[in-house]
């Protein structure tokens, strides 16, 4: 008799992470130069943890003097999302913080993955209740693809090619305990096995 498995491959440690998270840093500031106008807004939850991080580099490699030259926020989708009613009877609503006026600055979102494109779409639509920016790039720590919309990342860490039926999960210290990018996949295997 045939038995579902998820099998599980890590396809980026720490290590690999930490380099990316640096060159994501380093790409953002060499593309804008001057921080000082510049928004990082992570899309909760990893992506705030992960837009955390971009900052802490650019402070790291000098690239900024200061994490308080570039202006952090956090967004919550959750009720911007066109799947709402599917994914939950009473969904999680996270924290959104946006202290400052938005209003003509440089916003980079940053997401841990970006698939479909529909969150994306759900954070932009949010973005806009709180102003007009000058303009919205995308950074992502994993590109998946199978998009849905016409939304492709300006800043990506790496790019896997996945089927429908497989998943990448991004874990993160802060909130998984450790850090580590997985596919997983759903397989059929013998039970004795």
């Amino acid at each position: 008799m045939a038995e579902m498995h998820d099998a599980i491959k890590v396809v980026m440690t720490k290590e690999e992470i930490s380099r990316t998270v640096k060159r994501l840093a380093a790409e953002i500031v060499e593309k804008h130069g001057n921080v000082k106008n510049l928004v990082i807004i992570g899309i909760q939850t990893r992506g705030v943890h992960l837009a955390r991080r971009i900052i802490n580099e650019m402070v790291a490699a000098q690239l900024t003097p200061s994490a308080d030259d570039v202006a952090f926020g956090k967004l919550d989708i959750t009720l911007y999302r066109d799947d709402i009613s599917t994914i939950s009877t009473t969904p999680l609503i996270r924290e959104t913080e946006i202290p400052f006026d938005i209003t003509d600055k440089k916003i980079i979102l940053v997401d841990d993955v970006v698939f479909t494109g529909r969150s994306i779409r759900a954070a932009m639509d949010e973005l806009m209740d709180f102003g007009r920016p000058r303009s919205i790039e995308l950074a992502v720590l994993v590109d998946r693809g199978h998009r849905e919309l016409p939304i492709e990342p300006n800043y990506v860490g790496k790019k896997f090619v996945t089927a429908r039926e497989e998943s990448i999960s991004v874990e993160l210290e802060e909130v998984d305990g450790q850090d580590r990018i997985v596919l997983k996949t759903i397989s059929s295997g013998d039970a004795h096995v």
